[in-house]
Order: structure tokens, then sequence, then C-alpha cells
């Protein structure tokens, strides 16, 4: 396993905490401190022995680990962290453990990095008090800068982030519109703020004044509809399209991103929203998909030709099934993959690229499901 967690202590019983903490929390490297190391030899657990100062290793650690655990004081830990502090959607989450294992503390990054979720992993494994401060957790709401995190959602722009998030927390109205993705967004316990009103469609939200707004939408908002949003909107992007690709062998993937983002924008559809492309199994070693795909992060889904001829086409290809041994490529394999019935673009010719495109089918249907 690749180690995430980088758990530093520099005294006694904090190397004792570390070590218990090495063995439960699965991805962890422990350093200890050279100087009381060689007193406790005899403990489990795998180590990494430093002799060099803190503010040495500590940069060394901030860029390769995504979380450091940091078994001393937090005014040593705040003094040590500022000079390596860049942008919170980059820096690595830091967390503090008294030596004792009494408080556990998220220090740094709480949201993006992560560090309340391992604050309350780390205290639950050592028995020890979270201590957490972000407003959103204190409050027991959703936090605007982690919507849909775990989905995969991603805001089309951090520019109105932190002004939205002062407007959840600090009680003035916002308004929620989900047109599109899971509808599971608000985490078991968190409740959402009476001061939060549910819209259902653009036309609800124009119609009532609002100070903020969060919109969850496949869709590019034109300029009419963005601009009757508040000025401080975030519009966040869920993973809820599949491209079907079909391609002439030896296609580049400079052919397939142009017909891709030209095909989206016809379709007034955000790339962000792109969760995976779709295709027959023999194109799963076609180079210039594979780099479209790595590119953007996308999973490349396969089919065979027998599961692919199960959806019924409007026009099956014979050429198509000389070639594959498929009536058809890009429509089955999206609707495959999306779970959809139909298709938002049928079969899209464009030089050497074929492409349709469908929107995921989720557990619970539309996402303007009741929360």
């Amino acid at each position: 396993m690749d180690k995430k967690y980088a758990a530093v202590a520099i005294t006694r019983n904090g190397i004792k905490l570390a070590l218990t903490l090495g063995e439960q929390l699965g991805g962890t490297e422990v350093f200890c401190y050279a100087k009381y190391s060689g007193e406790l030899e005899e403990l489990p657990g795998e180590r990494r022995i430093f002799a060099e100062p803190l503010k040495e290793l500590l940069p060394v650690l901030f860029r390769r680990y995504e979380a450091l655990i940091l078994f001393f004081s937090l005014g040593a830990a705040v003094r040590l962290a500022a000079p390596l502090l860049q942008d919170k959607k980059t820096d690595p989450a830091v967390i503090v453990i008294d030596e004792r294992g009494e408080h556990v503390i998220s220090m740094l990054s709480g949201h993006l990095g992560g560090a309340n979720r391992l604050t309350l992993q780390i205290a639950g494994l050592l028995g020890s008090h979270p201590v957490i401060t972000t407003a959103s957790d204190v409050q027991g709401t959703f936090a605007a800068d982690l919507l849909g995190h775990e989905f995969g959602w991603r805001p089309e722009s951090f520019t109105h982030m932190k002004a939205v998030s002062a407007a959840l927390v600090n009680g003035e109205r916002v308004a929620f519109l989900q047109e599109h993705g899971e509808c599971g967004w608000l985490h078991p316990g968190a409740a959402l703020p009476e001061h939060v009103q549910l819209c259902g469609d653009m036309a609800e939200m124009r119609a009532a004044s609002f100070s903020a707004a969060i919109v969850v939408t496949d869709r590019l908002l034109k300029a009419p509809e963005a601009a009757a949003l508040p000025e401080r909107t975030v519009v966040y992007r869920p993973r809820s399209l599949v491209l079907g690709l079909g391609c002439n062998r030896g296609t580049s993937a400079a052919e397939l991103e142009a017909v891709v983002a030209e095909t989206l924008a016809e379709l007034g559809l955000s790339l962000l929203s792109v969760r995976n492309a779709a295709t027959a199994g023999i194109k799963g070693d076609e180079a210039g998909l594979l780099a479209l795909c790595a590119k953007h992060g996308w999973e490349l889904a396969l089919y065979p030709p027998e599961q692919l001829n199960t959806v019924p086409l409007d026009q099956p290809s014979e050429i198509v099934f000389k070639a594959t041994g498929a009536y058809g490529v890009c429509e089955p394999a999206a609707l495959l993959s999306s779970g959809a019935k139909d298709l938002l673009l049928p079969k899209k010719k464009s030089g050497n690229v074929t492409i349709a495109v469908a929107r995921v089918i989720f557990d619970r249907g539309e996402a303007n499901a009741d929360v």
C-alpha cells in the first residue's frame, strides 16, 4: 500500500502513540526522532528514524504526503507549517495530537484536504477527543466547498466559494437548485439549515430573493439564466454524462478531444460533468482514446459485441458489424454505461470519430427528489 499519511513524533510518549496509530491506520508512515527511538525498539510497528531538525524534515513531508499527523504542540505545528502554506486546494491536511493522545486537532485543510474526516477517524482509533472548529461542522450542516466530494462533483470555479460559505454559516437566505447528479449529498447526521431553500427549477429560484445560490447541473448556463442568479453563486458539476465513442484505427487524441469539445458545446453541456467514456472492447488499445481518457481522468468502459448487440438500435450498421461484430458502438456503449433508456445525442459522425452522449441514471432517479 502506498503511504498517504506521515505521523511525526519527537517525544517518548509521542512515539508510542504514533507507532500505535501506524498499526491501526492504513497508509501511515511513522517518523520517530532518533534521540528517543533507541529506547523503544521493542515496540511493534515499522518506523523511519530521523535526526535532522523538524524545520528541515517538515517541508519534505509537506510535499510528499496527503496528511501530516504531528505528535507535538499546536503552537510548534503552526510555526513550522506557516512558511509552507500555498493554497487550500493543494496543501495537505495537518492534524495535531498532544503527546498523551487526549486531543486530536484538525489544524489545516479541514475540508478540501480531508483533515476533519481524518481527525474523526484517528480520534476513534485512539479513543481521543476530536477538535474541529470549521463552522459548518460545528453547526452540523453541509460545507459548500465539499459538496458532492465523495461523488466526484467539481465546482466550475472557486471565485465565489468563500462568499457562499459565509452566507451559509451566517444564516443568509441561500437557494439550492439541483438538476442532475446523486441525491445523497447531505451527509448522515447533517441537517439542511432553515435558511437554505431547495428550488425545483430556475424559475422558482428567480422568483424569490436570495443572498447566494448553489446550482448543481451539467448544463452550461446561458446568459439570461446566469444573469438572473445572485452574484454569489457556486455552480457544481456532477459526474453525470457518458460519452459513447467510436473511431477509426489510429485516430489522434487531438481529433477525439476536438469532437468531444465541439459536441458538448453544441449540446450546452459541461466537459467537467463527463463521468466516463464507453466503447467496444476491441478499442481498448486505441492510443488516442486512451490518451484522451488519461488526460481528463475518465475511465474507459469496454463492451464485447454480444453485449452491445443487446441494445436495440434505430439504424444498425452492417459496416460496423463487419468491423467489430456489433451493429453499433457509440450509441449502445453510452446507454449501457449510463443506465439510460434514451440518448441526449444519437450517433454523430465527425471525421474519424463517432460520438453519442447519455446522461447517467442514478439510484434515486432525477436529482430534484427530496433530500
